[in-house]
This record gives structure tokens, sequence and C-alpha cells, in this order.
């Protein structure tokens, strides 16, 4: 995506707290704070009366909202069709919402950079390609011109080099590190492992869930103290919403007491009853354990398609607010010999490791005007990065001695680095067949319920009386930034189809540009 005049800044969407950063006078990589003074904003939306919103709201103001007027956790429904906010006569997707999120934080950190066109925005490793453009469209309704898109543990890798002192200094810095990030954020998880020398950072492996992360752990909270409260006095106040909305942001605040604490005491109330409940660390991490082994089973994976021995890394890196608990700290110390760093500070590496991204395209333009010393516009230019694709990417096909029985057919296998592309024939399974049908799957299985449906195309208007079996060239690419590009071509009519993939989701161009008449309309606070 080209520039457009006005500043850079890269940031962090995510699930329970979202950050601005942008590269300072002294170039070096900086949170921005908010209206409020904070350089994190909790990623809440509370949509108020006529096209008023307030992005953030405390915790004090959500216990006296209703709950239905709350919204949380968006990032987890990105991509998801079949989620949709109906409120005031008008249709609200995880989109539009996600776009309000980061409206608020252009307009808060317009105040200190001045006007902010250009930004870079973060996605776990693991979100395909429907969330992965879902992103892209939040940031376009927010009114951003999204430059690109970095997967959060690419930049928290940024971040980390930049700290270490090692970015774009071959000078300084001889040969190449091998490291894991661990990025557990409020709702997502991603594992990856990174070779890199100041000037090329090479992702080896990653894996990950996009529905794991610290918002599981505090409903692990919520449920045992309702528990106990049912069994004592015989009733469930997580049946009613405003009870359950108010106590799930309590147990969040114990959770993250607990981090520091031994004990802390929770108190619920319900229907003019009460009970007290003194949780230890102890406690919550025996109640949890399923889920950080879930983590532990991930990295261990990932470190055996990397290819890396345990013993091999130079460091293990922390990333995402959740990593604060200190049962991660020690499962991977276990696990990898060696204590991780705790150099990053874990709400806000991502997003500055994404404005020292913004900052590379930007010295990359020639013809840019930045106002960064060019010695750091040296550092820069010089670093160059590869990914590897977290899904692998696949097509649907049908069995020619069963055409109700179809399957999923990997054309690009996941940890392939990318960009990459690939090209396969396959063969028509009716005679005389006017039109080809491309669908396009996500998924490690042959099953093709078990993968995601990214969407499809069709090679039309083939010639007439095409033969059974008549060949089909299929083209996959994944561009640098994870994003899926597609085509098809029958070579016996060399009738060929590069067009738009109609994916299973998402909002169209003409949608998009209605939300971005609406997000203009509304008053962002």
């Amino acid at each position: 995506m080209k520039l457009i005049e006005g500043a850079t800044v890269g940031i962090d969407l995510g699930t329970t707290y979202s950050t601005v950063a942008h590269i300072d006078a002294d170039g070096n990589p900086s949170a921005i704070p908010n209206a409020e003074g904070n350089v994190i904003t909790p990623s809440v939306v509370l949509l108020g009366d006529q096209g008023h919103v307030l992005v953030g709201p405390t915790s004090e103001r959500i216990s006296i909202e209703k709950p239905e007027n709350i919204i949380e956790a968006i990032k987890r429904q990105m991509g998801n069709k079949d989620w949709v906010k109906e409120y005031q006569g008008k249709r609200l997707t995880p989109e539009f919402i996600s776009g309000l999120i980061l409206k608020k934080l252009k307009q808060d950190a317009e105040k200190t950079v001045g006007p902010i066109t250009n930004a870079v925005i973060t996605v776990p490793y693991y979100f395909n390609d429907l969330r992965r453009k879902a992103t892209q469209d939040a940031g376009r309704i927010a009114g951003l011109n999204v430059i690109d898109i970095i997967n959060e543990p690419t930049a928290a890798t940024l971040t980390y080099a930049w700290i270490k002192g090692e970015l774009g200094r071959p000078d300084l810095v001889k040969g190449e590190k091998t490291i894991m990030v661990y990025d557990l954020g409020g709702g997502t998880f991603d594992v990856t492992v990174v070779r890199y020398s100041p000037t090329h950072f090479r992702v080896l492996a990653t894996d990950g869930d996009v529905m794991l992360g610290g918002l599981d752990w505090s409903q692990r909270i919520v449920e045992h103290v309702a528990e106990q409260f049912k069994r004592k006095h015989g009733s469930n106040p997580l049946d009613d919403p405003e009870t359950r909305q108010t106590f799930t942001q309590e147990c969040e605040t114990a959770k993250r007491q607990l981090s520091t604490k031994t004990q802390v005491p929770i108190t619920l109330y319900y229907q003019g009853k009460s009970l007290t409940v003194a949780l230890t660390r102890k406690d919550f991490e025996r109640m949890t354990g399923d889920l950080l082994q879930r983590t532990r089973d991930t990295s261990e994976l990932v470190m055996q398609q990397a290819g890396v021995e345990m013993g091999a890394l130079d460091e293990i890196v922390l990333s995402g607010g959740s990593t604060l608990m200190p049962s991660v700290f020690d499962m991977l110390k276990e696990i990898c010999g060696r204590p991780p760093s705790r150099e990053l500070v874990p709400e806000t590496a991502v997003a500055q490791g994404a404005a020292i991204h913004a900052a590379i395209l930007e010295a990359r333009e020639s013809d840019w005007k930045s106002k960064l010393a060019q010695t750091v516009i040296n550092r820069l230019r010089a670093v160059t990065s590869s990914d590897v694709n977290s899904h692998s990417l696949g097509v649907e096909i049908t069995d020619p001695a069963d055409r109700a029985k179809k399957s999923n057919h990997i054309m690009i296998p996941r940890n392939t680095p990318i960009p990459y592309t690939v090209r396969q024939t396959f063969r028509t399974n009716v005679p005389n067949q006017q039109r080809i049908r491309v669908r396009i799957l996500q998924g490690e299985v042959s099953d093709v319920g078990s993968c995601a449906t990214i969407g499809d195309f069709y090679v039309q208007g083939l010639p007439p009386n095409l033969p059974v079996g008549a060949p089909v060239e299929v083209t996959y690419q994944y561009d640098a930034n994870g994003r899926i590009v597609a085509k098809a071509r029958e070579l016996t009519s060399q009738r060929e189809a590069a067009v738009e993939i109609v994916r299973d989701g998402g909002v169209s161009d003409t949608g998009l540009e209605a939300y971005e008449t609406l997000a203009r309309e509304y008053v962002v606070e």
C-alpha cells in the first residue's frame, strides 16, 4: 500500500487492550498515551444513544450499563460472517466495531503526533485470511491507510532486537540468534521460533490458537466462585447478565492481582446474598492447569517443527499481558532450561514493533521525507524479513468415483516460507463442463468440514464438449503478509480466471464504503 502524507504509526489491535506507537524524535519506538493518559486502551465498546460511542470505559462505568450495550473481545469474532450486532436499526459487524476502536486510538494519538494517515496493524500469527482481511477493513473504516499488517510475534521480535541494540547493526553484532516468542494475550495465543541476524529476520515455525488467552483464565475464576455460590445458596448468579458482567470484571482484576499476590479475596453478591472466597494462586494455577498445558504442548510442537532443540534457544521472549502470570514463566523455564526474558513490556512491545516495521517501510521509500536521522534510516533500510504461513492452503476436490465425496487437497503446507507460489493440474470430472468452481480451504486435514472455507471463484465460458478429464491448472499464492492470491486456467482453451476471491465472510467493497461513512458519523470518545 502506498504511503500518504501524514504521520505513520503502529497499532496493536488487541482482544482486551490496544496500543498505538510511533518512532519518536530520538529514533526509538514509543507508545503514545490516549486521552486518559494511558498507553493501553481497553478494547471495549459502549454503544450510546444517537451515534455516541465510548471506547475503553472504566470498569465502574461498565458496571452501571446494560450488558447489551457493551461489546468486548470483538477480536475473537473478526472474519466471522455470523456475528452481527443489531443496534438502533443498524447491523454492526466485527470490522465496524473494531473500526470504532481504531478511530479512538487514531484521534487520541493525533493529539501527540499530529494527523495520522498511515498505519501498520498487527494480527496474531494464527489469523487466517478472513481474519486478516477483516483487520485491514477495520483500519479502512477508521480512516486509516493500512500500509501493511504484521504478525504479532514478528513485531515483538523487532522490538526485542531494537532494545538489544542489534537491529540494523551488523557492524556491532555478528552471526545469528534463535529465539522463541511466546505471545499470550487477552484472547489469542501464538508461539513462534525466529532466527535472526541484525539485518534479516526469518520465521522457522509457528502455531497458536485464536480462541485461547487471558480471558479463558479469568473465566475459570468466574465459574469456580459461581459454582460455590450455587452450592451454598441454590441459585446461579451467572443467569443474570448484569451480575455476570460486573463479576467478570472483578475476576479479571483478581487474576491480575494474583500475579503479584499469593491470595486475593473475591466477593460475589446476588439476590441479596453474598459469598466471599479467598482464592490462592495455587488454587488458580490448579484450575487453569489444562490451559497452560495447551500452550506448553504448542510450544514443544513448534520447536520440533522448527528443528531446534529447546536448549539451543538464545532467548525466550515474552509478549502479551497474560505472560505476567508466574505460572507461564515457570513453565517456560522448565521446558527450555533457561528463564524467559522480561526485557520487553508485554503490553506495548507488539505496537512498538509495528511502529518499527512502519518506519522500515517509510525508509524504503526513496522520495519519502522522513523526520528520522539519516543514521536511523540507514539502519532501518538494511532490515529484511521472511515469514511462514500459519495455515495450510488447499483446494476442495471431488472423488471421481463418488461425486458426493469432497476432500481438502493441500497445495501449500503450513510453515512454508512466504511469499510462495505453487501450480498444480487437476481434471474435470463431468463431460461438457461449462464452468469450474475453485473452492479455497485453509486447514491441515483432508476433511472439508474441519477446514476453514476462505471462499471461491469460477472459471467460466469454457468451450463446448470438453471431455471428462480436461486439464485445469490452479495457481495458489501466499503473499508476504499472509494474504491469499489464487487463479485457475483451463488448459485446453487457455481460459483463465484471476478474479477477486468471493470470500466466505467479511464485508464487500460496497459495504465497506457504507461503514466508512457511518463511522465518520459516530462520535467516539
